[in-house]
Protein backbone atom coordinates (compact mmCIF):
# COMPACT_ATOMS: atom_id res chain seq x y z
CA UNK A 1 0.00 0.00 0.00
CA UNK A 2 2.91 2.31 0.77
CA UNK A 3 4.29 1.88 -2.77
CA UNK A 4 0.88 2.57 -4.30
CA UNK A 5 0.63 5.83 -2.37
CA UNK A 6 4.09 6.88 -3.60
CA UNK A 7 3.14 5.96 -7.18
CA UNK A 8 -0.06 8.00 -7.07
CA UNK A 9 1.80 10.96 -5.54
CA UNK A 10 4.37 10.81 -8.35
CA UNK A 11 1.59 10.68 -10.97
CA UNK A 12 -0.15 13.72 -9.47
CA UNK A 13 3.17 15.58 -9.35
CA UNK A 14 3.84 14.80 -13.04
CA UNK A 15 0.35 15.98 -14.03
CA UNK A 16 0.81 19.18 -11.99
CA UNK A 17 4.07 19.88 -13.84
CA UNK A 18 2.34 19.37 -17.18
CA UNK A 19 -0.49 21.74 -16.19
CA UNK A 20 2.06 24.32 -15.11
CA UNK A 21 3.84 24.33 -18.47
CA UNK A 22 0.86 25.95 -20.24
CA UNK A 23 0.49 23.24 -22.92
CA UNK A 24 -2.22 23.30 -25.59
CA UNK A 25 -5.18 20.93 -25.48
CA UNK A 26 -4.81 17.40 -26.83
CA UNK A 27 -6.31 16.86 -30.24
CA UNK A 28 -6.25 13.45 -31.83
CA UNK A 29 -5.83 13.94 -35.54
CA UNK A 30 -8.08 11.47 -37.34
CA UNK A 31 -6.37 9.18 -39.86
CA UNK A 32 -2.89 10.05 -38.50
CA UNK A 33 -0.29 7.93 -36.71
CA UNK A 34 1.62 8.94 -33.57
CA UNK A 35 4.45 7.10 -31.84
CA UNK A 36 5.37 7.41 -28.18
CA UNK A 37 8.43 6.15 -26.31
CA UNK A 38 7.87 5.68 -22.60
CA UNK A 39 9.53 4.69 -19.36
CA UNK A 40 7.50 3.16 -16.60
CA UNK A 41 7.68 1.70 -13.16
CA UNK A 42 5.48 0.65 -10.33
CA UNK A 43 4.43 -1.83 -7.69
CA UNK A 44 3.80 -5.56 -8.16
CA UNK A 45 0.50 -7.07 -6.94
CA UNK A 46 -1.02 -10.52 -6.56
CA UNK A 47 0.95 -13.77 -6.40
CA UNK A 48 4.16 -12.14 -7.72
CA UNK A 49 4.27 -9.73 -4.75
CA UNK A 50 5.82 -12.55 -2.69
CA UNK A 51 8.75 -12.62 -5.14
CA UNK A 52 9.01 -8.97 -6.25
CA UNK A 53 8.07 -5.51 -4.95
CA UNK A 54 8.72 -3.38 -8.03
CA UNK A 55 9.10 -3.37 -11.78
CA UNK A 56 10.61 -1.02 -14.35
CA UNK A 57 10.09 -1.05 -18.09
CA UNK A 58 10.30 0.67 -21.41
CA UNK A 59 7.56 0.68 -24.03
CA UNK A 60 6.76 1.99 -27.47
CA UNK A 61 3.18 2.82 -28.40
CA UNK A 62 1.76 3.34 -31.88
CA UNK A 63 -1.51 5.32 -31.91
CA UNK A 64 -3.94 5.77 -34.80
CA UNK A 65 -6.66 8.44 -34.52
CA UNK A 66 -10.16 7.34 -35.49
CA UNK A 67 -11.80 10.64 -34.45
CA UNK A 68 -10.92 13.78 -32.48
CA UNK A 69 -11.55 11.95 -29.19
CA UNK A 70 -10.82 8.29 -29.93
CA UNK A 71 -7.76 6.31 -31.00
CA UNK A 72 -6.60 2.71 -31.22
CA UNK A 73 -3.19 1.72 -29.85
CA UNK A 74 -0.56 -0.99 -30.18
CA UNK A 75 1.99 -1.21 -27.34
CA UNK A 76 5.07 -3.39 -26.79
CA UNK A 77 8.33 -3.22 -24.89
CA UNK A 78 9.99 -4.92 -21.93
CA UNK A 79 9.20 -5.19 -18.20
CA UNK A 80 11.66 -6.31 -15.52
CA UNK A 81 10.15 -7.46 -12.21
CA UNK A 82 12.98 -7.26 -9.66
CA UNK A 83 13.42 -10.42 -7.56
CA UNK A 84 13.59 -10.04 -3.79
CA UNK A 85 14.88 -11.98 -0.79
CA UNK A 86 12.70 -14.61 0.82
CA UNK A 87 12.11 -13.50 4.42
CA UNK A 88 13.97 -15.50 7.05
CA UNK A 89 16.24 -17.29 4.53
CA UNK A 90 19.29 -16.64 2.39
CA UNK A 91 17.24 -17.22 -0.80
CA UNK A 92 17.14 -14.36 -3.29
CA UNK A 93 14.97 -14.66 -6.38
CA UNK A 94 16.05 -13.79 -9.91
CA UNK A 95 14.11 -11.15 -11.81
CA UNK A 96 11.18 -12.00 -14.07
CA UNK A 97 11.32 -10.53 -17.58
CA UNK A 98 8.33 -10.00 -19.84
CA UNK A 99 7.60 -8.72 -23.34
CA UNK A 100 4.04 -7.30 -23.46
CA UNK A 101 2.18 -7.10 -26.77
CA UNK A 102 -1.10 -5.20 -26.35
CA UNK A 103 -3.81 -3.62 -28.50
CA UNK A 104 -6.12 -1.05 -27.04
CA UNK A 105 -8.06 2.20 -27.13
CA UNK A 106 -7.71 5.75 -25.83
CA UNK A 107 -10.92 7.77 -25.35
CA UNK A 108 -10.62 11.43 -24.35
CA UNK A 109 -13.42 12.50 -21.98
CA UNK A 110 -12.13 16.07 -21.32
CA UNK A 111 -9.39 18.21 -22.84
CA UNK A 112 -6.13 16.30 -22.35
CA UNK A 113 -7.64 13.56 -20.12
CA UNK A 114 -8.33 10.03 -21.35
CA UNK A 115 -9.45 6.57 -20.35
CA UNK A 116 -7.48 3.71 -21.84
CA UNK A 117 -7.95 -0.03 -22.08
CA UNK A 118 -5.60 -2.65 -23.49
CA UNK A 119 -5.62 -6.42 -23.93
CA UNK A 120 -2.93 -8.73 -25.22
CA UNK A 121 -0.25 -11.25 -24.32
CA UNK A 122 2.75 -11.10 -22.02
CA UNK A 123 5.61 -13.41 -22.98
CA UNK A 124 7.88 -14.27 -20.03
CA UNK A 125 11.56 -14.23 -21.02
CA UNK A 126 12.87 -15.02 -17.52
CA UNK A 127 11.06 -16.45 -14.52
CA UNK A 128 11.38 -16.13 -10.75
CA UNK A 129 13.89 -18.78 -9.65
CA UNK A 130 16.28 -18.79 -6.71
CA UNK A 131 19.68 -17.22 -7.55
CA UNK A 132 22.21 -19.74 -8.85
CA UNK A 133 19.70 -21.83 -10.81
CA UNK A 134 19.99 -21.58 -14.59
CA UNK A 135 17.17 -19.33 -15.81
CA UNK A 136 16.63 -21.71 -18.75
CA UNK A 137 15.50 -24.38 -16.25
CA UNK A 138 12.36 -22.44 -15.32
CA UNK A 139 9.12 -22.75 -17.21
CA UNK A 140 8.24 -19.52 -18.99
CA UNK A 141 4.59 -18.81 -19.64
CA UNK A 142 2.53 -16.56 -21.88
CA UNK A 143 -0.04 -14.57 -19.93
CA UNK A 144 -3.28 -12.87 -20.90
CA UNK A 145 -2.96 -9.12 -20.18
CA UNK A 146 -5.95 -6.90 -19.35
CA UNK A 147 -5.24 -3.28 -18.46
CA UNK A 148 -7.47 -0.27 -17.70
CA UNK A 149 -5.78 3.16 -17.47
CA UNK A 150 -6.37 6.85 -16.96
CA UNK A 151 -4.03 9.52 -18.22
CA UNK A 152 -3.15 13.02 -19.31
CA UNK A 153 -1.75 13.76 -22.78
CA UNK A 154 -0.46 16.97 -24.34
CA UNK A 155 0.93 17.50 -27.82
CA UNK A 156 4.21 15.79 -26.88
CA UNK A 157 3.80 14.18 -23.43
CA UNK A 158 1.64 11.36 -22.12
CA UNK A 159 1.41 10.46 -18.42
CA UNK A 160 -0.77 7.48 -17.52
CA UNK A 161 -1.54 5.33 -14.48
CA UNK A 162 -2.87 1.83 -14.97
CA UNK A 163 -3.56 -1.51 -13.37
CA UNK A 164 -2.31 -4.43 -15.44
CA UNK A 165 -3.43 -8.01 -14.77
CA UNK A 166 -1.48 -11.06 -16.00
CA UNK A 167 -3.40 -14.35 -15.90
CA UNK A 168 -2.94 -17.90 -17.07
CA UNK A 169 -1.42 -21.26 -16.11
CA UNK A 170 -2.90 -20.97 -12.57
CA UNK A 171 -0.41 -18.20 -11.74
CA UNK A 172 -1.98 -14.75 -11.74
CA UNK A 173 -0.39 -11.46 -10.76
CA UNK A 174 -0.47 -7.79 -11.67
CA UNK A 175 1.05 -4.36 -11.35
CA UNK A 176 0.11 -0.76 -10.70
CA UNK A 177 2.21 1.31 -13.08
CA UNK A 178 3.04 4.87 -14.03
CA UNK A 179 4.10 5.52 -17.66
CA UNK A 180 5.69 8.78 -18.83
CA UNK A 181 6.13 9.00 -22.59
CA UNK A 182 7.28 11.42 -25.27
CA UNK A 183 5.22 11.24 -28.46
CA UNK A 184 5.39 12.64 -31.98
CA UNK A 185 3.45 12.40 -35.24
CA UNK A 186 4.57 10.10 -38.06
Amino acid sequence: MKNTTKLLAAALFAVAILFGTNVKAQMITPDKLRFGIGVEGGAVTGAAHDLSNAYIGGTGRLQYGLSNNFAITLTSGYYNFFGKDEPGTDVKYQSLGMVPIKAGIKAFFAPNFYFGAEAGAGIETKTFLPQGIDSQAGEKDTKLILSPAIGYASKSWDVGVRYENFSGQSNNYGLVGLRIAYGFGL
